[in-house]
């Protein structure tokens, strides 16, 4: 009678084992998340504490082609007041030149 028996509990047992290894499987995966999650956070901190979203990323780029684009501005504004001053330093020179021919 002994050949035939098999205790009872094995086949819960052995489903136990599965769910236990299923859920070490789903605990490495979140621990490896969570490692990950930790590390993104501890690099915001780093940078000031702001987390960088899509929608930060998209507003932090914009920012850079703005700042980018008004250097571009001022640099032609620069170089249109050189040209301005040049040309009014032409017209005085003219001026005096035509009073001095006058007198």
């Amino acid at each position: 009678m002994t050949q035939g028996y098999e205790r009872p509990d094995v086949p819960a047992l052995n489903e136990l084992g599965g769910l236990l290894q299923h859920l070490g499987e789903e605990l490495a995966v979140w621990r490896r998340r969570s490692l990950k999650a930790e590390a993104e956070l501890g690099e915001a901190r780093a940078r000031g504490g702001m987390l960088a979203g899509p929608e930060m990323l998209q507003a932090r780029q914009r920012v850079v082609e703005l700042e980018v684009e008004s250097q571009a501005f001022r640099a032609r504004i620069d170089a249109a007041r050189d040209r301005l001053a040049l040309l009014a330093s032409r017209l005085r020179f003219l001026q005096q030149d035509a009073d001095e021919g006058a007198a």
